[in-house]
């Protein structure tokens, strides 16, 4: 491995990280390091239409730290993202001790750090889903996933962090390069599988009184307006933590007719019981409030969900090709 790169991605084989670099190349830089686990995934298939200078699995690259010099900037979107995970020791490790290493390296050497957070930070959303790092503390995440990425965030405000890095609170991105991440996958992925091999679709029933079957959702956002408003930050000096998401709510049963429509097909709906492991770590609202990034000077519009969906299924998920492909 060189000793410098311009430009550092971890996570950089995996969904958001490799789209990054898609994007990074459309804009003509290829002197970029790649740091990830490849472990026994089809990661590596998200690498393969890419340009980029080196790759290093994530535990050398800790070790290489103090022979890096001159990256200008790094882009920690490593982690493990696995809403259902339980072992909290491996997700300190990975998702928070992993993450204060390389912002204190970063600070240190006056790289510019921009870091994947969560909008699992918010837990039921019964404090808000504002990105201010005043009431951080209120937040209760639902689970360890959440748990570790907040705890970086606080981390960050205590030691004042945010004067210099850039934290970013992902709600829930599909889109295409999501294939390796199994039960992780988005709804608009499992679904394409789930139709063409029975023609219908399953959706979990509302747990909460509060919402009719298929009525409560998420803000989904396309990947490729993840990467647009993740890459803004490289441009511009302004810090600090930001929601990234499409800044509306869509219910499970418009994203449903959503993909049922990009295969041309009439909707077909099957609601199943949630399972119980879920029913008290569930989100039935999220939506991202995304005046903060606005005010940076961000003013593109999100794709909408139906143009979305329709060119994740179409142009990706149907031939089965990669960005970049």
């Amino acid at each position: 491995m060189k000793s410098s790169h311009k430009i550092i991605v971890t996570g950089g084989a995996g969904f958001i990280g490799s789209a990054i670099v898609r994007q990074l190349n459309q804009l003509g830089e290829t002197d970029v390091l790649i740091v990830d686990r490849l472990d026994e995934t089809d990661k590596w298939k998200n690498l393969a239409p890419l340009r980029f200078a080196d790759y290093i699995d994530a535990d050398d690259f800790i070790e290489s730290l103090d022979r890096l010099h001159e990256t200008q900037i790094l882009l920690h979107l490593g982690a493990c993202s696995a809403t259902t995970e339980r072992d909290a020791n491996f997700m300190m490790r990975n998702n928070y001790e992993f993450t204060k290493t390389l912002a204190n390296w970063s600070v240190e050497n006056a790289t510019r750090f921009i870091y994947a957070s969560s909008a699992a930070t918010y837990g039921d959303g019964a404090n808000g889903m504002n990105d201010g790092t005043d009431d951080l503390q209120k937040l209760r995440p639902l689970n360890v996933y959440g748990y570790s990425k907040h705890l970086f965030d606080l981390y960050a405000r205590q030691n004042s962090l945010f004067e210099k890095i850039v934290g970013l609170k992902y709600f829930n991105v599909f889109g295409p390069n999501e294939n390796h991440k199994g039960d992780m996958r988005s709804l608009v992925n499992k679904a394409f599988a789930q139709i063409r091999e029975t023609g219908k679709l399953q959706l979990f029933r509302s747990a909460n009184p509060d919402y009719q079957d298929g009525e409560f959702g998420r803000d989904f956002v396309y990947v490729k307006d993840a990467v647009e408003m993740t890459l803004h930050f490289i441009g511009n000096p302004a810090s600090g933590l930001f929601n990234v998401g499409s800044g509306e709510m869509h219910t499970w049963n418009e994203l449903a007719k959503a993909i049922f429509a990009a295969l041309d097909l009439p909707p077909n709906i099957e609601f199943v019981e949630m399972p119980e492991h879920l029913r008290d770590r569930y989100q039935y609202h999220t939506q991202a409030d995304l005046s903060k990034i606005q005010a940076t000077g961000y003013e593109k519009s999100a794709t909408s969900l139906n143009e979305a969906v329709a060119d994740y299924v179409r142009n990706y998920l149907i031939p089965d090709k990669f960005l970049g492909d």
